[in-house]
């Protein structure tokens, strides 16, 4: 895998990476959250996708990823919680998304996705829903350029940071020893209480959703957060 393939102004930025979770954002007002957004020195965008088959819930879909990407420069991180995800990586790809992240759980030919992303131009990632073992996805991390390691279960709210899931980030970084460049994301109940264990078992890129809109100063957020992690 050529890691040139992820957008060069996110892989030169030092670990931790915080990526906000556009699920929270003031949909109304999109081009002026993104704005914010960049200018609290946020350096990617996280976008999850659901489709209310995969998991019960429905988000957005293309048109809003087609927004972002006219509205703002930022690298777009496009989490598909769907069924059936190779049906749609061209039209993600076409609609702007940068990285291109699915479910382990949501097919069982993960190297031909992975490679369909790759051939798109897009990062390519799998993601590992909490009760989901490293193993499954162990032959293909040669493909990846990220992993991200759900904290909590794809789609469902209210639920809590699940620590024990923690694990995953040693026994990834492990398999992909020949592959020191391989970035590991963690999304579910990130805030400043989980951001220090997140990032001391090996998280470098870390999808917030409240710990940013729940508050009307973004970029003190943004320090906070990073500060937590230290």
């Amino acid at each position: 895998m050529n890691p040139s393939s992820l957008p060069l102004k996110i892989l030169e930025q030092k670990p931790p990476v915080i990526l906000p979770s556009l699920l929270l954002c003031d949909f109304a007002n999109l081009q002026r959250e993104a704005e914010r957004l960049e200018m609290a020195g946020f350096q990617a965008l996280h976008l999850d996708v659901m489709d209310g088959v995969f998991v019960p819930n429905l988000s957005y879909g293309l048109s809003v990823v087609k927004s972002l990407r006219r509205v703002t420069k930022l690298p777009l991180d496009v989490h598909l919680m769907i069924a059936n995800p190779a049906q749609y990586i061209g039209a993600f790809r076409e609609a702007g998304a940068d990285i291109i992240t699915f479910h382990a759980e949501a097919t069982s030919d993960h190297a031909g996705v992975l490679e369909q992303i790759r051939r798109s131009g897009a990062g390519a990632g799998i993601v590992l829903n909490p009760g989901t073992p490293v193993a499954d996805v162990a032959a293909v991390i040669e493909l990846c350029d990220l992993v991200l390691v759900m904290s909590v279960q794809a789609g469902f709210g209210g639920q809590s940071f699940r620590p024990d899931v923690l694990a995953k980030f040693s026994e990834l970084r492990a398999l992909a020893a020949s592959k020191p460049d391989l970035i590991l994301e963690i999304d579910g109940g990130i805030n400043m209480g989980t951001m220090k264990p997140a990032c001391d078992a090996g998280a470098q890129w870390l999808v917030v959703g409240s710990g940013i809109f729940a508050h009307s100063d973004y970029a003190a957020a943004h320090q906070n957060l990073l500060a937590a992690a230290k």
